[in-house]
């Protein structure tokens, strides 16, 4: 039978994609030359082009072995009718050993065709489909970052299940081209035996697969329903699970699952409408292809009668008959899964073109004073300020914004619109981001952890061993965890922690800080949710980890005991830097100690 099943498959080797500090992957813009023509291709469609390119070859080779093994399946009837004609009819023994021996030939062309064609479209889709989720996965997790609006689960949802369904269009290719060969085949073969036949299914069979590809857009418009609905219920979970202690501490639980309920509803009925629009499109497809061939089957009994061809001929036709059924749906089918494609490659594509959060250069970063000289955004307005080597420098605001700007631009994760952020009197845009981040650590507020035992958490890629990280771990008031006659540093934790208190999840985030050790270290709101003896504790640690001669530390924080740590404050007020001293000096102005006093 003909190649129609559904298969996962993959790509070989790709060419690396040139890099232009834009999308993962994409070309390098081009500016079309006096003469040149302009031809605007759609991401979606770049994507498919960077595809099929990679895994050339095997797709190549599978078409090749999947035509052979459709021209050997139109030539079966054929053979067949001529061992009637020929051998049946004529008795001739000589005749029958060699039909015998066709026959053998061409069932093991036909099979050996279609085996080899799937081994290498097996390989080119397993290949194709680990390529694009390494690139969505490089994408969200780069240092970079991307600027998109969709939320973690449905990005978890882009990066497996729409890499896997846009690399099972490879296979598309090769069937529509086997496919139409073998139609092509059978036509040639109908138009010798009678040319109204072969007419009749050289218009016919155009006109049905032109009116199965009109439905395509009708279920691409369901399919591509049914992946957002599908994303934004995986997204409303995975907001659910990680948020379940704070709910029940607050009794929001019962309103978050109405909330996922009402979007897996949404999700099920664009399931639903999906599953309709494809059951539609099949029965249309196979109704349409069984009337076309029923009509060529019924004028073929009726020319035999007639006695215009043969009882051999009569059987090829009544076999060509049923085997163009299979390349009929073939090709609807591929309609079909076209869409299912589509729509998960235009998702695909959509994270591979999001814009980056910051670009990344290719100089490499170097300890250094860390200098914020005249900027400008949303929540600063012409703000300075230099992290020294060796300090321990604290900044104060009571604007949430202007926290956020001054750890985004100190990470490197966003540009000023105004004014320039250096590292060692080099512009943070020309370092490359890998090596930014060996220099330059940034603990965010938000605790995320990974690993299955606590000495996994801690651990973020460098060999450290026992001792260090019990320092860090002291450092950051986490002894509790370390309990005597506990399991220690293997004590097993839930996924992101969760059998862990807000507090020490929070705490252990900012061991693992300290342990990494780099040469700046910035640290956003980590104590918040300690209390106010465990809070001293933890400047204390943080002061004693952290000093040297040439480590950083830079605290965002309205936290009095962690100020009263560095060697210097500077406030930050309406955006603009009202005061710069000891922390202790600085209460004396009424707005510093407000915020924080309060």
């Amino acid at each position: 039978m003909a190649p129609r099943r559904h298969h996962r498959l993959a790509y070989p080797n790709l060419a690396r994609a040139r890099r232009d500090g834009t999308a993962d992957g994409a070309d390098r813009p081009h500016r079309p030359t006096v003469g040149e023509v302009t031809v605007r291709v759609s991401p979606t469609g770049r994507l498919f082009g960077e595809m099929f390119w990679r895994q050339r070859r095997d797709t190549a080779l599978c078409t090749a072995f999947w035509s052979l093994h459709q021209v050997c399946e139109a030539l079966v009837p054929v053979a067949i009718g001529l061992v009637i004609d020929q051998a049946v009819s004529t008795g001739s023994t000589s005749a029958m050993i060699w039909s015998v021996l066709g026959i053998f030939a061409l069932f093991t062309a036909l099979t050996m065709g279609w085996r080899s064609g799937f081994w290498f479209l097996s390989r080119a889709v397993t290949e194709e489909s680990h390529v694009l989720r390494m690139r969505v996965v490089r994408r969200l997790l780069g240092g970079q970052g991307i600027r998109t609006g969709r939320q973690s689960g449905e990005l978890l949802s882009i990066a497996t299940s729409d890499t896997q369904a846009a690399a099972d269009s490879l296979e598309l290719g090769s069937r529509v081209v086997s496919a139409l060969l073998g139609l092509v085949v059978s036509t040639i073969v109908l138009l010798r035996i009678d040319w109204t036949l072969g007419l009749g299914l050289v218009i016919g069979i155009p006109v049905l697969v032109l009116g199965l590809h009109a439905l395509g857009p009708l279920v691409e418009r369901h399919t591509s329903a049914q992946q957002q609905a599908i994303g934004r219920a995986a997204a409303t979970a995975s907001d659910l699970l990680r948020g379940l202690r704070p709910l029940r501490g607050f009794g929001g639980v019962d309103e978050a699952s109405r909330r996922y309920r009402t979007a897996s509803r949404t999700s099920l009925r664009a399931n639903v409408g999906a599953v309709k629009a494809g059951a539609a499109f099949v029965g249309v497809s196979t109704f349409t292809t069984g009337l076309l061939i029923t009509v060529v089957a019924a004028l073929a009994g009726w020319f035999a009668l007639e006695g215009r061809i043969t009882v051999g001929q009569l059987i090829t036709i009544v076999g060509l008959a049923a085997f163009i059924t299979d390349p009929v749906l073939n090709l609807a089918d591929c309609v079909f899964r076209l869409a299912t494609s589509r729509a998960s490659a235009a998702r695909v594509a959509e994270v591979l073109a999001a814009p980056e959060r910051a670009s990344s250069g290719v100089r490499a970063a170097q300890p250094g004073p860390l200098v914020l000289d005249e900027v400008h955004t949303p929540g600063l307005d012409g703000a300075s300020l230099v992290v020294w080597p060796g300090e321990m420098l604290g900044v104060v605001t009571g604007q949430t914004s202007t926290a956020d700007d001054v750890t985004d631009l100190l990470a490197g994760a966003r540009a000023p619109e105004r004014g320039e952020v250096t590292l060692a009197g080099t512009p943070v845009p020309d370092l490359d981001v890998a090596s930014l981040r060996q220099v330059v650590l940034v603990e965010p507020h938000a605790v995320d952890l990974f690993g299955g035992t606590l000495r996994e958490v801690l651990q973020s890629g460098d060999d450290r061993d026992d001792a260090a990280l019990r320092q860090s771990i002291a450092a950051a008031s986490v002894d509790d965890l370390l309990a005597e006659g506990g399991p220690g540093l293997d004590r097993e934790l839930l996924d992101h922690g969760l059998n862990l208190s807000g507090g020490q999840r929070q705490r252990i985030a900012l061991a693992r800080a300290l342990l990494a050790d780099r040469p700046v270290t910035v640290f956003r709101d980590p104590t918040t949710a300690v209390d106010a003896v465990t809070e001293h504790a933890i400047a204390e640690g943080i002061r004693s980890r952290r000093a040297g001669d040439a480590r950083a530390t830079v605290l965002v924080t309205t936290s009095a005991p962690l100020l009263d740590r560095c060697d210097r404050v500077v406030f930050l007020d309406a955006g603009r830097v009202t005061a710069v001293g000891r922390h202790r000096d600085l209460l004396a102005q009424s707005a510093y100690a407000e915020v924080v006093l309060r």
